[in-house]
């Protein structure tokens, strides 16, 4: 009998352990999944691409700086004051480009572009920075063309302008991943069911197991609330001044059939028909005038008829 016993507690044992194991699976899965902590992660990696980013493009700017400096200086004596002077001009186009760039850092993480004149400083400074760091090497300024020195020097600048239009393109792309992220989410959160069908044996472990994971699944779905779309009224159909009048004269009808006394003043018509100031008017007009608003018929001819 004892043996009989272990030998029934160890099917219930190894189910336990698998249903725990199932359990922190499904918790782990719905945190994985949760917009949070991908949101989170996003971030990181946002964090790490920025790093990078910023690093080259403050590598390549500083690379160019001497090549900027010999051109503004032209020649100038060494340690002079047009020699001191050329180490401001890299300087000040750089300082504007990575004012653009620190912008257009902010801009891309919530999708907002770039007023025009923003683009437009940016290749300004990227175009002043590539010829001034090129010139000479072009066999400009009486000095004699290098394919080499183009190539050296045209590296550089063009390694830092596509980093700067990469990198909004990269933090447009990471957040809408979070946002793609947020969207798959909710309908897997408001559809999701567990379905298990009952082990073999049963026992007094199974059912408090299979609910708690039952429950572990559907935790992550009620802690985030549900969000109906809106449905838009229906627009009112528009109700002319001929709709107006019927309703107005059917109610004239209708209080002087109860005997009623009836004043037909504008406040009437609104409180009758619920119209606006100046339908309102209008209406008093056309029920004390005896003829309808719509006959064609001049008054002379209509006395004459009578």
């Amino acid at each position: 009998m004892t043996v009989q016993t272990t030998t029934e507690n160890r099917p219930v044992g190894k189910v336990a352990r698998l249903a725990a194991e199932a359990a922190n699976a499904a918790r782990v899965r719905a945190l994985t999944t949760d917009p949070d902590v991908i949101a989170l992660r996003v971030e990181r990696v946002r964090s790490q691409v920025d790093a990078l980013l910023w690093a080259g493009i403050v590598l390549g700017l500083a690379f160019t700086m001497v090549n900027v400096q010999g051109f503004a200086a032209a020649g100038s004596p060494t340690f002079s004051a047009g020699w001191w002077v050329a180490w401001l001009l890299d300087p000040m186009v750089s300082l504007v480009l990575l004012a653009v760039l620190r912008a257009e850092q902010v801009t891309a993480r919530y999708q907002v572009s770039l007023p025009a004149w923003g683009r437009r400083t940016k290749w300004l400074t990227f175009a002043a920075t590539y010829v001034m760091n090129t010139w000479t090497s072009w066999g400009l300024a009486d000095h004699p063309f290098s394919a080499a020195g183009v190539v050296l020097h045209s590296v550089p600048p063009l390694v830092v302008f596509a980093t700067a239009e990469t990198g909004p393109g990269l933090r447009d792309r990471l957040t809408e991943a979070v946002h793609r992220a947020l969207i798959e989410r909710t309908p897997a959160a408001e559809g999701m069911e567990v379905h298990q069908d009952p082990p073999p044996s049963s026992g007094a472990v199974e059912a408090p197991v299979r609910e708690s994971i039952v429950d572990a699944v559907r935790e992550p779905a009620c802690e985030r609330p549900v969000r109906r779309a809106r449905r838009k009224p229906a627009p009112r159909p528009r109700r002319l001044l001929a709709d107006y009048l019927a309703e107005a004269r059917a109610e004239l009808d209708r209080a002087t059939g109860a005997g009623e006394r009836v004043d037909l003043s504008p406040a009437w018509c609104r409180a009758v028909t619920g119209c606006s100031a100046g339908t309102s008017v209008k209406l008093a007009a056309a029920l004390r005038d005896p003829a309808p608003a719509t006959d064609p018929m001049p008054v002379a001819e209509r006395q004459e008829a009578a």
